[in-house]
């Protein structure tokens, strides 16, 4: 890990989307964070010592969903799948399927493996298989405010953790979508392995694209300002009332980072800045985590 030390800085944009604002100054304490992203070969070694099964890899409650067939009780992820040309990009399901056998150990599926990618993030992670891997590791998830200062690397108000311009030069930062989504991609095509590029200030790897990172903190659709009072897990009307449940009723939490389908034409979110709501319950090929401990 690396200790990243106590400050203040200005979080948020007034640039991009509505859930990035207000601009407002937040104060952080002390704490380390790990300098990657969780590998497939950190994960792999948990499981081995602990026998955990992911979201993904457990099969869906006939009592919960009384309408799924068997076949879509079945355990299984979203995988992003790559369109044959332009499509609306409206529609995130013309890129996005249901895969049965989907996991962190078959991240395309039944027929996929990630033998030769164990040093690439771990995907197919729901909130609650962060938490088991943290605790069995001693450690916690960042809040999104410690994850948006790290990010940063000290490089206060740049848009990007780099600078302000998204491709300098034309040459990918981090591992993001340089081309035309979600059909031509002239950069990595998928995840890279972890410090695959340049670290920021902080000597922090992938802080921004590669893959979404879990936060701590519910989602809501603008910043809680310092002196209110925070969403804290309760009654379903209450983070119904937050913006804090998704449309099924599961509580969301932030997601920071990016990842690298992060496109300048539909998701310009590899940016310290950006955050995007994603239910516990739900893991995605692109949605990994990296651990914090306080000081």
């Amino acid at each position: 890990m690396v200790a990243i030390p106590a400050g203040t800085f200005r979080m948020g944009s007034d640039d991009f989307y509505p859930d990035e604002r207000p601009v407002h100054v937040r104060e952080v304490e002390g704490f380390a964070i790990d300098r990657y992203e969780v590998t497939n070969a950190d994960f792999a070694a948990f499981v081995d010592e602990t026998g955990y099964r992911t979201v993904a890899e457990r099969p869906l409650d006939a009592e919960q969903f009384p309408q799924l067939s068997e076949e879509e009780l079945a355990p299984g992820a979203m995988v992003f799948t790559p369109t044959e040309g332009p499509v609306d990009l409206r529609n995130w399901r013309a890129w996005w399927r249901w895969q049965p056998g989907a996991s962190w150990r078959h991240p395309g599926g039944p027929e996929t493996s990630i033998d030769d990618r164990t040093t690439h993030p771990v995907v197919h992670i729901a909130y609650e298989d962060a938490l088991a891997y943290a605790e069995w590791a001693g450690a916690r998830l960042p809040t999104e405010a410690e994850h948006e200062y790290a990010a940063r690397g000290g490089l206060e108000g740049a848009r990007f953790a780099w600078g302000d311009e998204p491709f300098p030069g034309g040459v990918a930062q981090a591992n993001t979508w340089l081309g035309h989504f979600p059909y031509q991609h002239v950069s990595w095509a998928g995840t890279a392995p972890v410090g695959s590029y340049a670290p920021n200030g902080y000597g922090l790897f992938d802080m921004t694209g590669n893959v979404w990172e879990w936060t701590s903190d519910y989602y809501t659709p603008r910043h809680i300002m310092p002196g209110e009072a925070p969403v804290e897990r309760g009654l379903r009307a209450d983070l119904l009332a937050a913006g804090s449940v998704d449309e099924t009723g599961a509580p969301r939490r932030v997601l920071k980072g990016g990842s690298h389908l992060c496109s300048p034409e539909y998701c310009l979110r590899f940016r310290p800045a950006a955050r995007s709501p994603q239910a516990e319950d739900t893991g995605m090929s692109h949605i990994g985590f990296r651990l914090a401990r306080d000081l």
